[in-house]
């Protein structure tokens, strides 16, 4: 019963659409109608700006640590099996959550404060990775996408047990799964940059 109750609140707390919320009730737009139409931190930043798109990936983070941080509460054990399928609870609430119809984000922000939370080590080389291909690129998705494939290996190369490489797995084939228009789009040649020039300028779909 315990893990049930701790799976339902890291669910509950990953739903929290914190881009939703503020562009909806702080700046009174519905980001879902803006851009890509997505209530992730990338779309917020193009469309409200860098400011707002820094404040709702802080608070995606935020979500994803304390969903995993509440089942450890509950459950104990800090890398059980148990506080793993919380995590991803708290992955998935975000990617669908029950506050606007089972829609979401794409679920970095909310893996990476997961990954904050059970493995410190994982999060710096996904964040390095990530925060170098954005830097280089322009392409958010890009370092997301790429930065998830170094979960497994992180893992592997620093000696977890098989369930966690495999838990790894799961996450970055999560990532694969939210970004497979932006993946068709890139090996099109028609993603869109993240260019500071044009954040908070995004007009409507």
């Amino acid at each position: 019963m315990q893990i049930i109750i701790a799976i339902l609140i890291s669910y509950l707390i990953g739903s929290i659409p914190s881009g939703f919320l503020l562009t909806k009730y702080v700046m009174k737009k519905d980001v879902r109608q803006y851009g890509s139409g997505n209530i992730g931190a990338t779309n917020v930043a193009r469309v409200m700006g860098l400011k707002a798109g820094v404040l709702v990936a802080a608070f995606d983070i935020l979500k994803g640590y304390l969903g995993v941080l509440v089942g450890q509460t509950i459950l104990g054990g800090n890398l059980s099996t148990a506080i793993l399928f919380v995590a991803i609870a708290a992955i998935a609430g975000h990617d669908w959550s029950i506050f606007l119809g089972f829609s979401g984000g794409k679920g970095v922000a909310t893996t990476f404060g997961v990954i904050l939370r059970l493995y410190p080590l994982a999060f710096l080389i996904y964040a390095v990775i990530w925060l170098g291909l954005v830097l280089k690129t322009r392409y958010v998705s890009l370092g997301s996408i790429i930065g998830s494939m170094s979960l497994p290996l992180t893992l592997y190369f620093t000696a977890y047990d098989l369930k966690h490489v495999i838990f790894a797995s799961l996450l970055s084939l999560f990532v694969m799964y939210t970004h497979r228009a932006n993946i068709k789009r890139l090996l099109n040649g028609e993603e869109n940059r993240m260019d500071p020039e044009n954040l908070g300028k995004s007009g409507k779909k």
